[in-house]
């Protein structure tokens, strides 16, 4: 052995200063923690998730794959769909060169309004905690590390960074907190804390619930990371159990927790721990060299499939949710045969711009995104004539200059050229860019005062052109010969950053322009050099019908069609990070267009793109009526192989879909004097809306995929163990191939024994025509047990229970009893 090598990690740490140990506990920058060569550690780089691994930049030039977001992958109801989602990502975060993925966000569906519902699993404290545990395994078996978040009470956007979510004893264990403790027993290396406070205590700062019940009860042993800029305090975050501030290198640990440390504030073992963590990360990821016996195993690295693009496909397409799919005529109108059909219409303003992920952190860039107009046009064939029609407009902001419209001054070369200029105006660097929404978060050129964007446009419609800037802060606008306009633009009274990135203020000018001439485009955004921070956009927009033009001709192509398609559905403006939703009403007049289009119509099918619920008071008149998620770049072929049943769209409703926002059990997110109480205690989702007798639109764990089924029989018995082993025998009644669901709810609990039912259980079959099946399903003992508060422990309160075999909460099939032993 070579006595210069190190034996074991805590060896390594001994090697350190007082001084090093401090600044490996802060961000290097926005993305990365410092390497420290003399102890073989390597720069550890971070990147946000879930729908994708971004990277350490918003840049279009490095695309990243965009998965259907994580709501989409829990109505797979499949823990191996959701370890192979992870493996993929954990795969992509391999190849740039990214450690620490931030990601799975294990927060439930608390309400419907929450702005970050399209980024969480489900409303149900099981469903989440066995996708969280799958994603967690799959990123993981890639060498990556997975961060689960946002540990804990993180269900609204809503002054996050400030509320204090009210959380009882009982609710925090029987509803928050599963997710988070299935993500420690699979092994998660890191675990997030959140912005909030919860019990009055802001969470990074919060010891009971970082060392006492995540570190101490849990046994976790990965690293704590703050949520960004949420560490407000050095002594007190760093006692409570947090491990690393993020981002750097400015914040309150730093120098100030090396002064704490010599002040005897914090003693210097509680930084010994932190960096012990970290150093165990870095050997798990493959980040530290140099040890003469490696403690941790490092999974062996990944790369990226050249399947991977098929993979999201087939992946978006299985998690599409059936909702109707009634007879028109002899037959339900799904899936759709090509072969009958010769004009199609495809409208809504979906139909050639696919929301295909939601706004804030999450955002990442793809190479393309997939629209259902080109997917379905590929799908059906030439022999099918596509009459497509938007129908109403959507998006707030004028659509973004691309390289497909624009080319650099300097060169002609297609695109925008972007300069970074100091105080006097001269140019620090210059690129060419291929879109024209910018987010610079560091990384600009040392003394950078501006950021000028200039493109030429061909002027190809005479009329009057629109065009604008967007962002936070001050800009000059020029277009051609028009005066300059200077500009400063402020955030929302209660904005945060990210509000500033997805939803910024716009401000436009009309220019008349005649077509076959050309005019420049530019705008420079003014940067503070102290904080290299800049989210801005150039957009522009030629003149176009208005909006009863639009309307009309949609009514009309669906009119003259064998079949219309309808896409609706939300933006990354409506559902996003940093604000949560107003409503749960479609953006616009989609609503009226749907009712026109299938009164002119009446074999419409209406595909809805949305991550999180939306009202849909036309719902019992269109025939067809298919949820298709935020299913990311893939997603136009995988709603048309949806539609054409090429795949099975077998999903399962992950969440309770009201008919209107009031229906909701829980409905605000918005603070009262600054406090978010969680007063529903376990009655959250389906459980609320039986507790309240209350039918939603479509209740959780609906969905019919292509076939039909006949429940024939349930067994149960009680192992030694505790644990309930039960066998539901199905039969396929259709005609196709498919999928089936079984889940398994639990009654008969409470003081009185008349609580709502609760998912305890589910497994799935994939059966032929005609064919039964025996799904068998493993009810673990922990899952039976319920939180005692006086005794502030589990237990299982012995008596009988009913176990219902079911399609949906709302669709019991199949009851047994078991009689569950004291424990």
């Amino acid at each position: 052995m070579d006595e210069n090598k190190p034996a074991d990690l805590k060896d390594l740490i001994h090697r350190l200063t007082l001084e090093q140990k401090a600044a490996l506990l802060t961000g290097e920058d926005f993305w990365s923690l410092p390497a420290v060569p003399e102890i073989g550690l390597r720069k550890v780089l971070l990147s946000d998730g879930p729908a994708g691994v971004r990277g350490t930049s918003w840049d279009e030039r490095d695309p990243s794959l965009l998965f259907p977001n994580p709501t989409a992958l829990a109505a797979t109801w499949d823990p191996g769909r959701a370890r192979q989602a992870g493996a993929l990502m954990g795969a992509q975060a391999r190849d740039k060169g990214v450690a620490w993925h931030l990601a799975p966000n294990a927060n439930l569906h608390r309400s419907p309004l929450g702005g970050r519902h399209f980024e969480c699993c489900s409303e149900d404290p099981l469903l989440t905690a066995e996708i969280v545990a799958g994603f967690v395994e799959g990123v993981q078996s890639a060498g990556v590390a997975a961060t689960v978040k946002h540990y804990i009470g993180n269900e609204s956007e809503t002054d996050r960074m400030t509320y204090d979510a009210e959380i009882d004893e009982a609710t925090l264990h029987k509803v928050c907190l599963p997710p988070f403790e299935a993500a420690v027993r699979a092994g998660a290396w890191s675990v997030m804390a959140a912005y909030n406070a919860v019990g009055g205590v802001t969470m990074t700062d919060n010891g009971p619930l970082l060392t006492g019940l995540l570190k101490d009860r849990l046994g976790f042993d990965g690293v704590v990371v703050s949520d960004w800029f949420a560490t407000r305090s050095t002594a007190a975050s760093a006692l409570a159990g947090l491990d690393v501030v993020m981002p750097g290198p400015q914040g309150p640990w730093g120098a100030a927790l090396v002064d704490a440390v010599r002040a005897g504030e914090v003693p210097e073992a509680v930084l010994d721990d932190k960096v012990l963590r970290i150093l165990r990360l870095a050997s798990r990821t493959g980040c530290l060299d140099g040890l003469d016996s490696p403690t941790e195993k490092t999974a062996t690295p990944a790369a990226t499939p050249d399947d991977a693009e098929a993979q999201l496909r087939d992946l978006a397409a299985r998690a599409m949710v059936v909702l109707r799919n009634e007879p028109v005529g002899a037959a339900p109108l799904l899936p759709l045969d090509p072969g009958t059909l010769s004009r199609v219409a495809v409208i809504g303003p979906n139909a050639s711009h696919l929301t295909a992920q939601g706004g804030g952190s999450a955002h990442v860039n793809p190479a393309h995104v997939i629209s259902p107009l080109t997917g379905l046009s590929a799908a059906l064939g030439p022999s099918v004539t596509i009459d497509h029609a938007e129908g109403v407009h959507t998006q707030r902001l004028l659509a973004p200059i691309t390289a497909q419209t624009a080319t650099d001054p300097e060169t002609g070369h297609p695109g925008l050229r972007v300069d970074f200029l100091d105080a006097a105006g001269a140019i620090l660097g210059s690129e060419l860019r291929k879109t024209s929404r910018f987010v610079f978060m560091g990384g600009l050129p040392v003394g950078t005062s501006g950021i000028r964007v200039r493109a030429d446009l061909a002027v190809t419609e005479t009329g009057k052109h629109q065009f604008s800037v967007s962002g936070i802060g001050k800009f000059r606008l020029t277009v051609g010969a028009e005066p300059t306009a200077e500009l400063t633009m402020t955030p929302s009274e209660d904005g945060d950053i990210v509000e500033g990135l997805v939803k910024p203020p716009e401000h436009r000018i009309a220019v008349d322009l005649e077509a076959g001439t050309g005019v420049r485009a530019e705008v420079v955004a003014l940067v503070d050099p102290g904080l290299p921070i800049a989210m801005f956009g150039l957009h522009s927009e030629a003149p176009g019908s208005g909006a009863d033009e639009l309307f009309a001709a949609a009514v009309a192509a669906a009119r003259a069609a064998d079949l219309a398609i309808v896409v609706v559905g939300t933006t990354d403006e409506v559902e996003s990070e940093g604000f949560d939703r107003a409503d749960l009403k479609l953006p616009g007049r989609q609503d009226d267009l749907v009712a026109a289009v299938v009164a002119a119509n009446p074999r419409t099918v209406v595909v809805v793109n949305a991550g999180a619920p939306v009202e849909m008071p036309w719902r019992e008149r269109v025939p067809a009526l298919l949820w298709a998620w935020f299913p990311g770049q893939e997603g136009g072929h995988a709603i048309a192989d949806a539609l054409t049943g090429a795949v099975e769209p077998a999903g399962r409703l992950p969440t309770t879909f009201p008919k209107t926002a009031a229906d909701a059990p829980v409905l605000s997110t918005r603070p009262v004097d600054g406090t978010i109480s969680y007063r529903e205690g376990s009655l959250v989702g389906y459980r609320g809306y039986e507790k309240a007798d209350t039918v939603p639109a479509f209740p959780f764990g609906h969905g019919l995929g292509y076939t039909t089924w006949s429940y024939e029989d349930i067994t149960a018995a009680v192992t030694d163990s505790g644990d309930i082993e039960v066998l539901v025998r199905v039969r396929n009644t259709g005609a196709r191939i498919g999928r089936e669901v079984v889940q398994i709810y639990l009654t008969g609990e409470g003081v009185d024994r008349a609580d709502p039912q609760r998912l305890v259980g589910f497994g799935a079959t994939l059966a032929a025509p005609g064919e039964i099946a025996t799904v068998p399903i493993t009810v673990p003992a922990r899952v039976l047990a319920r939180w005692d508060a006086d005794a502030h422990g589990w237990r299982v309160r012995g008596g009988p229970r009913a176990l219902i075999a079911s399609r949906s909460a709302a669709d019991p099939r199949l009851r047994t009893r078991v009689e569950v032993a004291d424990g």
